[in-house]
């Protein structure tokens, strides 16, 4: 996302365009001290989700006692008590259901709002992973694949926290306490059981191993589309204007046909786990329910302590049999949550590793904008940088003079490092070798975020967001008045656009202005950010027609007054009302001091 008063570094069309004075007040990236406070919060909040988890352990245990007093209670009826006599068993079954009720329901609550807690922080770890990212880093996220796992694949972490977390506790809880009660009256049958039991969780560990790929295989192949459909909704004009719309149809019907394909290969994971427990859990307990049987019928009268089994204490292993099972039957259910929530985990802990990242991105403080400031002056001394992969770099040794107030044009052929020497100057990527002087203090990792609050940069596509012009002007950011706005918007030539449109809304991507009515949208947001002395543009009159670009160009003129104006352009109308043109080449680079 795009903040007010920052150069963007959110993987969107934004990031790349809008033209937004550097080093945003309200951007907020958490230190060490917050870093601490997060470590905590996570241990809080694992401590809690775990005490969720053990309330509804709690819960299936009480089914022993639950047992134990309906199994004697019909024992009791078939030995010719009364219904009087077994009326406070009756009581106490009511009792400890309640009871169960109660701490599976708060069990389940808790885990459910710290698996929510926790995604929130995942969210807000990746988001601010890709806000620190450089715009000119190659290896950023797309857009689309971006939006689509944080907003659609990280829900998978909430039934994962919240269900998959909880049984697995309890599988490993529950069968193994009811295994000593069950041996405590029958080894035969508890043997039964832990025969039966391990079967389970070995098949559903290599179903798991398949359906953990399957799932990020899924997670991959919908990000993929999203991105594709995200890019090429951007570019419908341009897929019209060619005749590309079928190919495009074609491209995008067999994505959704791969998805399709994937998705069902998840889903028939997770119901071949499924029919794998079913089938295990209810063989062993038939084998219980066959040993009992036979064993009160005295066709097995061994596998007790002592005396054979009582009519009270076989049903009372009996009705333990279903519960030992269940808990590895619920982990079964939700198995195909672990997969798609570890997926999703990993998609988040993907975004959020560092890439080329801003410099001093972890050094940008919530403060007051700074006050109007006088027009530095730029120095590059001996200045090396080369893009990761190219052989030769763009700079080799290369020096500038810019004096405080001075107008310089950057005039080189495409490739020629036009863009990459406004990204330097912006501070977006560091140096390898030289440094950097921005009225006389250097452009390093701790000073860059001061020194871009007093920058502004002017892309060749400023991105307009859904809202009003006025909106679109300030970008959210506060102390700036109503006065200042529409000065803003006369001094880009937008007084009549304003007028003419009123409180009416402007698309998202600028649906409602012209190419020329949103390049000048990009000048009034320089104009109401006096703090900002120096202005880096980029193409500000590429893709607009000349008439167009000559009112461009007389804004830009007006607008830098008082202020540092270096233009990276390929327009020579635009080079020439500069005060200096500086000749930059991809094969040779003249020192420009």
């Amino acid at each position: 996302m795009t903040r007010a008063g920052t150069i963007s570094t959110a993987p969107a069309t934004a990031r790349r365009s809008a033209i937004l004075p550097v080093g945003d007040d309200r951007a907020v990236v958490q230190g060490a001290g917050a870093g601490a406070s997060h470590a905590a919060s996570r241990a809080q909040r694992r401590a809690a989700t775990r005490t969720g988890a053990m309330f509804q352990a709690a819960a299936s245990l009480l089914w022993i006692p639950q047992a134990g007093l309906l199994a004697w209670s019909v024992a009791d009826i078939a030995g010719g008590s009364g219904v009087d006599a077994i009326l406070v068993n009756a009581a106490g079954v009511l009792l400890i259901g309640i009871l169960r009720a109660l701490l599976d329901a708060l069990g389940g609550r808790m885990a459910f709002r710290q698996a929510r807690a926790v995604l929130a922080e995942r969210r807000r770890e990746a988001v601010a992973a890709l806000a620190a990212r450089s715009p000119v880093d190659i290896g950023r996220p797309a857009a689309g694949l971006a939006a689509s796992t944080l907003a659609e694949q990280a829900e998978a972490i909430v039934p994962y926290l919240s269900r998959f977390q909880p049984a697995r506790l309890r599988a490993s809880i529950v069968p193994v306490a009811i295994l000593l009660v069950v041996l405590a009256w029958s080894w035969a049958a508890a043997l039964v059981l832990l025969v039966a039991a391990p079967l389970i969780p070995v098949f559903m560990a290599l179903v798991g191993w398949r359906a953990k790929a399957a799932s990020e295989a899924q997670l991959v192949e919908l990000g993929g589309m999203n991105a594709f459909l995200l890019d090429r909704l951007r570019g419908l004009a341009t897929i019209r204007s060619l005749d590309a719309v079928d190919a495009t149809a074609q491209r995008l019907r067999a994505d959704a046909e791969s998805l399709r394909i994937r998705t069902m290969a998840v889903l028939r994971i997770a119901f071949l786990s499924s029919a794998v427990l079913e089938l295990f859990a209810a063989l062993g307990v038939a084998m219980v329910a066959v040993y009992v049987g036979f064993h009160l019928l005295g066709q097995l009268p061994f596998g007790t302590w002592g005396d054979r089994l009582t009519l009270g204490e076989g049903l009372f292993i009996l009705l333990l049999a279903p519960a030992f099972f269940e808990p590895l039957r619920d982990l079964s259910a939700v198995w195909h949550d672990r997969a798609a929530g570890e997926a999703a985990l990993d998609a988040l802990a993907r975004l959020s590793q560092k890439g080329c990242d801003l410099p001093d991105a972890e050094h940008v403080h919530l403060s007051s904008r700074p006050e109007a400031g006088a027009a530095p002056s730029v120095r590059i001394e001996k200045l090396r940088f080369g893009h990761t992969g190219r052989g030769e770099p763009v700079f080799d040794n290369f020096n500038l003079v810019v004096a405080p107030g001075e107008r310089v044009a950057l005039l080189a052929p495409s490739g020629g490092g036009k863009s990459t020497l406004i990204a330097l100057l912006a501070g977006l990527v560091a140096p390898e070798s030289g440094r950097i002087l921005i009225a006389g203090e250097a452009l390093t990792a701790r000073s860059a975020g001061r020194l871009r609050r007093r920058m502004a940069w002017i892309g060749q596509r400023p991105h307009v967001f859904a809202g009003s012009l006025a909106a679109n002007v300030t970008l959210g950011r506060d102390g700036i008045g109503r006065d200042a706005v529409e000065d803003a918007l006369a001094l880009a030539g937008l007084a009549e656009v304003a007028k003419r449109r009123g409180a009416a809304p402007v698309g998202e991507n600028g649906v409602g202005l012209s190419g020329g009515e949103a390049s000048r949208l990009a000048l009034a947001r320089v104009a109401v950010t006096p703090e900002a002395g120096l202005i880096l543009a980029d193409e500000p009159t590429a893709h607009l027609d000349s008439v167009t670009a000559a009112s461009i160009t007389e804004a830009l003129i007006r607008l830098s007054a008082g202020r540092t104006l270096i233009v990276a352009t390929h327009d020579p109308v635009l080079a020439a009302r500069m005060d200096r043109i500086i000749h930059l080449s991809a094969t040779r680079l003249e020192d420009a001091a």
